[in-house]
């Protein structure tokens, strides 16, 4: 199959007019100006980015991951494929034990089926004063005979592991994670930047949505953020909605960082293409007003309710970039980072990767939305 678009972003070149010439599932080669044949199909006036890589989110369409149930998950995998969101990893919130394993294990059988790309365990090693959206009474610290457990229950699934450094026994549990070729994250943490450092040390390599549910900068004691912040190691999370964090606050995390450190995220909720209401995540209520998730009778924000064109977007418009910079910038955060941060394949489209990749209109809104070589959300179909 032979695309043809008006503007393609690889992930590696921008390319204007660009071709893509797909073998199957696999990108065979791109290229920029006269395409090498007939093309199957000219695209026109959009610009084609890579397939969006979602990192870190809990649901949608309002389904929960927590449910363990393959139709609940397929309703959210739906829905985040219909904005763009080719690779998913599902987030588990904080949960008791016995129901931990028993969430991990039907996500563990959804990732082999190829549903999901991988589970994130966002808790239960996390610090009660910097719960957010979980619940503080079932938080504690890493034990390795449960983390043990944990990784059997995922057998080889478990991409990503968030939990709070200062907790007893969080470094040695960073090593056991690390050992099993999980990405171990710093987050929901009262850490101070010298025990964040330490974490960074054992292994830690992500910032879990910087800036959120974490120890603030203070003059004296610089917290987790700065630590993140200032370790090429490490790639930081950021759920650029328009509400978790200000404009001015991003493009200090990119300046920072350096655009190769940075991975968009939604944290999205099973609110996510919902109408206002009541929903839950894990065991908390949440209500959602004006589109904005906080848990019940606070005003906790209790993840998003964004979908990864969205946060591209807001991306895109806030970069303080030119236009075709802001693009190639918010490519490598959408996509590139966040794969490249947990060893996902190579979310780049160049010879030999997955064929996954988004349609955007002048308005950078999805109108098509092809995974693994078939189209997910045809362009054709003028229904996106």
């Amino acid at each position: 199959m032979l695309l043809v678009a008006d503007t393609l972003l690889t992930g590696a070149q921008l390319l204007r007019p660009g071709w893509i010439d797909i073998a199957g599932e696999t990108v065979r080669a791109t290229g920029s100006g006269e395409p090498p044949g007939p093309p199957d199909r000219v695209l026109g006036a959009v610009t084609v980015v890579p397939g969006f890589v979602d990192t870190h989110v809990h649901g949608g369409a309002g389904a929960n991951f927590t449910a363990g149930s393959t139709e609940q998950t397929a309703a959210a995998v739906g829905l985040h494929r219909r904005h763009g969101s080719t690779t998913i990893v599902a987030s588990l919130v904080t949960a008791a034990p016995d129901e931990l394993l028993r969430q991990v294990g039907a996500l563990a059988a959804d990732v082999r089926a190829g549903l999901l790309d991988g589970i994130h365990l966002e808790g239960p090693w996390l610090s009660e004063l910097r719960c957010g959206a979980h619940e503080p009474l079932l938080m504690r610290d890493p034990d390795a005979n449960e983390v043990a457990r944990v990784l059997d229950a995922g057998a080889g699934c478990i991409r990503m592991v968030t939990l709070a450094p200062e907790r007893h026994g969080a470094l040695a549990a960073i090593t056991q994670l690390r050992s099993a070729g999980v990405v171990v994250a710093v987050g929901h943490t009262e850490a101070t930047y010298a025990q964040t450092r330490a974490a960074i040390d054992a292994g830690a390599g992500v910032g879990t949505h910087l800036f959120n549910a974490m120890r603030p900068i203070d003059r004296r004691e610089p917290g987790p953020i700065i630590a993140l912040l200032e370790d090429d190691r490490v790639t930081v999370e950021v759920i650029t909605d328009g509400v978790h964090v200000d404009p001015a606050i991003y493009r200090h995390i990119t300046k920072s960082a350096g655009l190769q450190r940075v991975s968009l995220i939604t944290d999205a909720m099973a609110a996510t293409g919902m109408a206002d209401g009541w929903y839950e995540l894990g065991p908390l209520g949440v209500q959602v007003r004006d589109g904005v998730a906080r848990v019940a009778g606070t005003e906790t924000i209790a993840g998003s309710t964004a979908t990864m064109d969205r946060v591209f977007r807001f991306a895109v418009a806030h970069s303080g970039l030119a236009r075709d910079a802001a693009l190639c910038a918010a490519v490598a955060q959408a996509s590139v980072n966040p794969a490249r941060a947990l060893g996902l394949p190579d979310a780049r489209l160049v010879a030999g990767a997955a064929a996954d990749l988004v349609v955007l209109d002048a308005d950078l809104a999805v109108t098509g939305v092809l995974r693994r070589g078939g189209w997910v959300l045809d362009p054709a179909d003028g229904d996106a």
